[in-house]
């Protein structure tokens, strides 16, 4: 073991590593972490003769961590790797406009295109006979005829743009989320060691060797091994898949592995594999290793017609995670799972997505209906005119010129399609979600997964914790009872006995974590910085503000010597900690909530310092003078205690028979100021329709004033404020089940829930989600810090996380990471959220006028002058190339107060409101009797030639060019009066605010003049006269006007209109679901046997590939709360793996998601979709801990994917 080995790692791990620099490899360390429990411990002891030597051997020092030097630092990461996994390419732009290509509308019309480039070069001997009919014959057209070519390569050109355009929006698109993913990882830091401080340093800084803080909620970041613990346990299911917390102590299981969580107490590592040689990485390097030979299979695969492989976590850097076992035994159990798929809850998609998708469905199919129609008719016409009218036999040499008749009318149908598809609406909703999203990270909210956005606007309630989201979360201590004395403010350190003093001090500074310190204010006069837990940074600023200093105590007590701690979790509510007494026996020193400590004294201090007996009726009387009054005040009461062990060493595993007969030193009332923002933003919320619930642990008279402080509870409502225990008395049965119908009574009234647990804010989540009083189901919002509050944070439609106080794991579970932990920053996602559903609906009703106009006028001028009045080329310059930047510029309107002034809309409120229906029928009746009057009796109006009936090849009409001339302009014109949807008249108001709409309205026009100014052949145009323009502009100036008396007409007098868009009923969910993992509405078309393009038709959800990124959420809430999967990102990259092997089938769109099972063991609970417990195997809803059944699914191929990956 003494000469140089070399391992062939993957790349970015080493190329060779010495003994002789460090006294062990990385294949050493790589085979030690590999090890569990009793095995490990023995081959550290054997192999390297315990922690403390392999921590010598590493050349670092357990208590003050490495130098720091950067040249060792260097040296580490060339031998031991670097703490990153290397992402996957981004996807180049030419693939990305190869994808862009495979739409199918756009491959029926390269075909139609071509074939009439073909035909246009081919010159039939029956050219020059006359019984062909109508071919173009005098002298001067034939110049004209030879220039039949243009129209097949404008369509192409079109054609070509629209690709381009499409590409980059999807190139950008991921740039601008691989920029996101990267700020997230930058802002991963985690507590290190380094030369004796304590500092933050980013995860991908972590070199073996380092020693790190680790800390209840942290999410670790690279393997190691403890050195020191506190009651330590760690939830291993993300690489286990056990959802038992795993106890971790340098006597039995040392070993701490990437990507699991710390559920529970703290300690300190030595760091020994990092990056791609963690065990994590393992995994990643695995896959990545067989997706070669994946892809092989999967190629087979689709020849048999098996299901894409989904057995896929989430997918993080471009590589899937698998948790569960690689390629074992996947084929086998296919079949077995698909049957239980059908088993499993149905999950309801996005709101809008839904909506969006049922819209799309709806318009294909009558686009389709009236292509085919359009074809047909004016195929049948021209048969029946020319061979039975006219009596013309059927010649052989004129068959290629009746060819050529046929591809024009197939030309015109496609065109028709081509405008019946909005192609805009997925553009629209990228640019408006990924407008938000970015503008959203400058109001604090960082969003993780892009449909939160939208749903947030459809928010009806919110649950908020109170610490640091209502409340500063700046604690101090304002006032104390010491002594059977009540101080209003703190009592100078000469009034207190010294030894009670003394106790008091010792009692603060040794029982609280050591990664909790006040340190000195960054600009002079300023307020002390809190590092770590806010409560006892306020207990050591007390301890300042008493003249004593915790830092002598700390040194004189080390962490190193405290012989054992309880630290805080939600079910004790309390802290303890043990250390041994100079002589003989243990000191135990306890801190928690007032009313629980109390509960477990038998003694008080009094005056003199002296332990006297604390009854029953002396507790009840300190709860009513004391800490009552100080909860009314809205003061926290932490009680801190103490107990002298003297008869040996006790049981320390049996905690309840160690926490009682404490004796009671001081109750300490905490403030915590609310934020002097949050009144304000909780009234926005009551008058847009909102209600706030505050979920705290606190007692319940603190919370009563602090919610009445922020307008939560006003003074003489009828609201309910309860406690944990007295909410579950009323919600449970006998049996302890919840019942729904009980938790419906309770929950409209609730407004505060106080000393509550996680579990029960879970419950109150799930009752208000599964109820079903009301006409519509709630869509609630939750905010959460701790690692318990995963469960519920995945369970509501939008889970909040804190950016600051918030926990590796919570941040994991949401939907939305508040940077800056402030309550008006969730109102101002509610602003964004109702922004983007109002710009998506401004975009439907600009984009379904123009589809209606321009169907009905091709349909109807094709049938009756045998040619389409807009030709192909000038309705793919109005449908895809004004569709692009119409969404641009509606999309992109800034949201404003007025949002906040109307309920939220609900899950069934249609996307398409009858006001909307009444504008886009009411604009679209003015448009279409222009345009009739236009083609019918122009030529008379403007005194020029008729353009209708015109042979083929022919040159370009004034007639049709001003009817399409005319036809832009009001399109123009009705985009200003698209930005407003409910009916407003003042349609110019905030226009200057919206650059981005002033330059596309302004550069449409100009584009437009170029067009028919210059664009001659191509476009079918010619060049019209000064008064011409003025008339085409002053009848789409008309639209304006038009528009103001549309908004006169009241909408309740038209009873005929109808909405679109529905959400989906639950009855409809129930009855079309059945077997369907998922309810996708397009998709139960698609069952019912569509066509083949259809999957073209249905852009919504592939021509962007964007509303996957709705889906992501999706699928990633039906994996179990979001930790359970997710391998901590040294990782944190929210990357958008944009995993293509998977087989894609032209018609459907991955509907069969594969959902892969875990067996569970009998007597666990089965945790199913968003940690929602199955009835029979859990009665009392309690899904804190029971995460045993999975279900993964990925939509490997969405470029937003994986915004879903840890931050």
């Amino acid at each position: 073991m003494t000469n140089p080995t070399e391992h062939a790692l993957p790349a970015n791990s080493i190329i060779e590593s010495h003994e002789g620099e460090f006294g062990c490899t990385v294949m050493d360390l790589r085979k030690l972490m590999e090890l569990r429990s009793a095995d490990a411990i023995n081959q550290i002891n054997v192999h390297y003769g315990g922690v403390m030597n392999l921590c010598s051997r590493l050349k670092t020092n357990p208590v003050e961590g490495l130098s720091g030097n950067p040249a060792d630092l260097e040296k580490r990461k060339q031998l031991f790797g670097q703490n990153l996994i290397p992402p996957k390419k981004p996807k180049t732009f030419l693939e990305l406009v190869w994808e862009a290509l495979q739409d199918v509308t756009l491959i029926i019309l390269e075909i139609a295109a071509i074939i009439s480039l073909v035909l246009s070069f081919y010159r039939p001997p029956g050219e020059e006979n006359e019984q062909c009919g109508l071919a173009v014959t005098s002298p001067e057209d034939e110049g004209e005829a030879e220039a039949g070519w243009i129209e097949g390569a404008a369509i192409l050109f079109s054609v070509i743009i629209v690709v381009l355009v499409t590409a980059f929006n999807d190139w950008s698109k991921e740039k601008q989320f691989r920029g996101l993913q990267n700020r997230i990882e930058k802002e991963q830091k985690f507590s290190v060691i380094r030369n004796g401080h304590i500092i933050q340093l980013p995860v991908a800084e972590i070199v073996v060797g380092d020693i790190a803080q680790i800390k209840y909620g942290d999410l670790l970041p690279a393997d190691g091994i403890l050195i020191q613990g506190n009651d330590l346990k760690i939830d291993e299911s993300s690489l286990t898949g056990e959802s038992d917390h795993v106890k971790k102590s340098l006597e039995r299981d040392p070993m701490l592995l990437s990507g699991t969580h710390v559920m529970e107490g703290s300690g300190r590592m030595v760091v020994t594999a990092v990056g791609i040689n963690s065990q994590t990485g393992i995994i990643f390097t695995l896959l990545g290793a067989s997706e070669g030979e994946e892809e092989e299979k999967k190629k087979k695969g689709k020849k048999q017609g098996v299901p894409e492989n989904r057995n896929k976590a989430k997918t993080q850097d471009g590589v899937a995670l698998e948790i569960q076992p690689l390629n074992s035994q996947e084929g086998i159990d296919n079949e077995e799972k698909e049957k239980k798929a059908a088993k499993l809850p149905k999950k309801e998609k996005s709101v809008l997505q839904g909506k969006l998708t049922r819209l799309a469905v709806q318009i294909g199919k009558a686009g389709l209906i009236m292509s085919a129609i359009t074809v047909l008719i004016l195929i049948l016409y021209f048969v029946i005119d020319n061979f039975v009218i006219q009596r013309k036999p059927w010649l052989a040499e004129c068959t290629p010129i009746y060819v050529q008749y046929f591809v024009k009318f197939f030309i015109i149908g496609i065109t028709v399609l081509v405008v019946a598809v909005p192609e805009g609406l997925p553009l629209a909703v990228t640019i408006s979600l990924a407008y938000s999203v970015k503008k959203m990270m400058k109001d604090n909210n960082l969003v993780r997964h892009l449909d939160a956005c939208e749903t947030m606007g459809n928010a009806t309630a919110i649950c908020s914790d109170k610490t640091g989201t209502l409340t500063m979360n700046r604690m101090t201590v304002v006032q104390a009872y010491i002594g059977e004395t009540r101080y209003h403010q703190i009592p100078s350190p000469d009034v207190l006995v010294p030894k009670v003093l003394d106790l008091l001090v010792n009692g603060i500074s040794i029982n609280s974590a050591y990664t909790s310190k006040v340190l000195p204010p960054e600009k002079e006069g300023g307020l002390p910085r809190q590092v770590g837990n806010k409560t006892e940074c306020a207990l050591l600023g007390f301890v300042t503000d008493l003249k004593q200093d915790y830092h002598a105590v700390r040194s004189e007590v080390p962490e190193e010597k405290l012989y054992k701690v309880y630290t805080f979790n939600s079910v004790r509510k309390s802290m303890s900690t043990v250390i041994e007494k100079p002589r003989s026996g243990y000191r135990m020193y306890s801190k928690g909530a007032s009313e629980i400590i109390l509960r477990k004294c038998n003694r008080i201090l009094d005056k003199k310092g002296e332990a006297v007996p604390f009854k029953n009726k002396d507790r009840d009387e300190m709860v009513r003078t004391v800490i009552e009054p100080m909860a009314s005040e809205g003061l926290r009461t932490i009680c801190i205690a103490y107990r002298d062990f003297n008869d040996g060493e006790p049981p320390w595993d049996n905690e309840s028979e160690i926490l009682t007969e404490l004796t009671c030193i001081a109750v300490v009332g905490i403030e915590d100021p609310v934020r002097p923002e949050v009144p304000e933003a909780i009234a926005k919320c009551k008058r847009a329709g909102i209600t706030v619930r505050m979920v705290t642990g606190d007692n319940i008279n603190t919370a009563r004033a602090i919610a009445t402080k922020c307008g939560i509870v006003t003074p003489g409502d009828d609201f309910l404020c309860l406690e944990g225990k007295e909410f579950n008395r009323l919600i449970r049965n006998e049996k302890g089940e919840v019942e729904q119908e009980k938790l419906d009574k309770i929950w409209p009234k609730l407004r505060v829930l106080a000393r509550s647990s996680p579990t029960d804010k879970h419950t109150l989540v799930k009752g208000i989600i599964d109820s079903t009083v009301g006409e519509q189901r709630q869509v609630v919002a939750v905010t959460g810090d701790g690692t318990n509050d995963g469960p519920a944070l995945k369970k509501a439609d939008v889970g909040f996380a804190m950016g600051i106080a918030g926990t590796d794991v919570a941040k994991e579970a949401s939907d939305i990471i508040l940077t800056d932990d402030n309550f008006t920053s969730i109102v101002k996602a509610v602003m964004w959220g109702r922004n983007v559903y109002d710009s998506i609906s401004k975009f439907l009703q600009f984009q379904l006028t123009v589809n209606v106009v321009a169907v009905i006028v091709a349909f109807t001028g094709a049938c009756i002058t045998q040619d389409s009045p807009l030709k192909a080329v000038q309705m793919l310059w109005v449908n895809l190339i004004m569709d692009t930047f119409a969404s641009l510029a509606l999309a992109t309107e800034p949201p404003t107060d007025s949002l906040l002034k109307r309920r939220p809309y609900g899950r069934n409120k249609p996307l398409i409101s009858r006001t909307m229906m009444k504008n886009i029928l009411g604009h679209a009746v003015y448009q279409l009797t222009v345009i009739f009057f236009l083609v019918f009796a122009g030529e008379k109006f403007f005194d020029i030639d008729s353009g209708r009936r015109a042979p083929l090849h022919s040159p370009p009409s004034q007639h049709y060019t001003i009817i399409f001339n005319t036809f832009v302009l009001m399109q123009l014109f009705n985009e200003i009066n698209s930005r407003k949807i409910h009916g407003e008249r003042n349609v110019f108001s905030g226009i200057f605010r919206n650059l981005i709409f002033c330059s596309v309205v302004l550069g449409t026009f100009v584009s437009q003049i170029i067009i028919v100014e210059f664009g001659g052949k191509p476009f079918s145009c010619t060049n019209l006269t000064l008064s011409q323009w003025f008339w085409c502009l002053f009848i789409g100036f008309g639209e304006l006007l038009w528009g103001q008396v549309i908004s006169t007409i009241p909408t309740q007098s038209l009873k005929f209109l109808k909405e679109a868009g529905h959400g989906t009923t639950k009855e409809e969910i129930t009855k079309d679901a059945e077997g369907l993992d998922e309810i996708d509405h397009a998709e139960m078309e698609l069952r019912r046997g569509q066509i083949l393009w259809f999957r073209g038709l249905n852009r919504i959800q592939t021509q962007i590939k964007v509303v996957k990124a709705f889906h992501s959420s999706l699928h990633e809430s039906i994996q179990k709360p979001k930790n359970q999967n997710s391998i901590h990102n040294f990782m944190t990259h929210p990357e958008f793996a944009i995993d293509e092997e998977g087989p894609r089938t032209p018609l459907l769109d991955e509907q069969e998601e594969e959902t892969f099972e875990k067996v569970s063991k009998p007597g666990t609970r089965m945790l199913l979709s968003d940690g929602e417990v199955t009835p029979q195997a859990n009665k009392n809803n309690n899904a804190v801990d029971c995460c045993q059944v999975q279900i993964v699914a990925c939509h490997s191929d969405s470029p937003l994917h994986s915004l879903e990956t840890s931050v």
